[in-house]
């Protein structure tokens, strides 16, 4: 059943594709420095928001669904690994931290599949969130990094701006590794 919550998460899916081409619209056209940066910020912004309006609506008014618990995860990977592609493609991300991002995904999304399949759920473990907010950082900060230096707005600031950023990518790929452990021990102890 398509409900509300779900509905909102197939937005999310949808937004990404739109994401990449306003990602890369300057560097296919040489051209559109300004609209790129706003909109790549405008669909970050609907990408995120939707991650929470979808859970928090579902979870409030008792919306929770099969295809629901599915499609969540689905999108958030699907949205997160876009732009975290689009840093890599364009130098702002290392690629040996999106390639661990990316293997990770993949590993939880087998695992999950598997431990579905006999009706168990492994809850989020802390690693798992700080894996979470660590995406969304890396995420918020990537964004403003080229939207700022498309705009031609805060340049004095950028440098620092990057580093930052950079710090981040490199946090992100410990609590991937440290959140893949912590699934896979988790399901070890569940199936044992």
């Amino acid at each position: 059943m398509m409900t509300l919550p779900n509905k909102i998460t197939v937005a999310r899916i949808v937004l990404a594709p739109l994401f990449f081409v306003s990602y890369f619209l300057p560097l296919w056209t040489g051209r559109f420095n300004g609209v790129s940066a706003y909109l790549i910020l405008i669909i970050f912004a609907g990408i995120e928001i939707s991650d929470f309006l979808d859970g928090y609506l579902a979870r409030k008014h008792d919306l929770v669904t099969d295809l629901g618990k599915v499609m969540d995860p689905f999108a958030d990977v699907l949205s997160r690994i876009t732009y975290f592609l689009c840093f890599a493609f364009t130098g702002l991300m290392p690629l040996w931290v999106f390639l661990i991002i990316i293997y990770r995904e993949l590993a939880i999304t087998f695992l999950r599949m598997m431990m579905m399949s006999r009706g168990i759920v492994v809850a989020a473990s802390l690693w798992g969130k700080l894996k979470a907010i660590t995406y969304a950082v890396s995420g918020i900060l990537g964004v403003l990094v080229v939207g700022f230096d498309r705009l031609g707005i805060l340049s004095d600031y950028l440098d620092i701006l990057k580093i930052t950023l950079l710090i981040v990518f490199y946090f992100s790929a410990a609590a991937a590794v440290g959140s893949f452990l912590a699934y896979l021990k988790a399901s070890k102890r569940i199936n044992n």
